[in-house]
């Protein structure tokens, strides 16, 4: 499993999913820096996908986690930025096939849709699945480059 550090970040509704994932990433060796929000008070959703999938972008990160109700604004939001592959996996399979085919580097849950126990599973299946390359790349080159001329 890589250790390498992952920037969290959530809205009020998935708060309290934050913590326990936050709490996962520590007892296995895995740093996290944590965006916000820090308790359950309405925020924004954008302000949080916005912050993680930046850092992402950027590569201060290689890896990003974001969780809000349903999973959906998040996923919207941080596929804006170039560089984020951003998932929204709320079963085991989403997971597996996001880092095996996609080599998605943000994962998205929402927590009003899978509880506790699964979000751990997707987490651990998403960390410890690795990214196929060879003919999934062409995919990817195609979508990373759609912001140059010469498409």
């Amino acid at each position: 499993m890589d250790k390498s550090p992952i920037v969290i970040g959530s809205d009020h509704a998935a708060y309290q999913l934050k913590e326990k994932i936050k709490n996962y990433l520590t007892e296995n060796g895995i740093n996290t820096k944590d965006i916000g929000t820090q308790n359950e008070s309405s925020v924004d959703y954008p302000d949080y996908g916005i912050r993680v999938a930046s850092l992402v972008s950027a590569g201060e990160f290689t890896r990003g986690i974001l969780l809000c109700g349903s999973g959906i604004g998040m996923s919207i939001v941080a596929n804006r930025f170039s560089n984020v592959r951003a998932a929204l996996c709320n079963d085991l399979f989403s997971a597996i096939i996001s880092r095996k085919h996609n080599n998605s580097n943000v994962l998205v849950m929402g927590a009003r849709i899978i509880g506790d126990v699964l979000a751990i599973e997707i987490l651990k299946s998403w960390l410890e699945t690795d990214y196929e390359g060879g003919r999934h790349q062409k995919r990817l080159d195609k979508f990373n480059n759609l912001g140059n001329k010469e498409n």
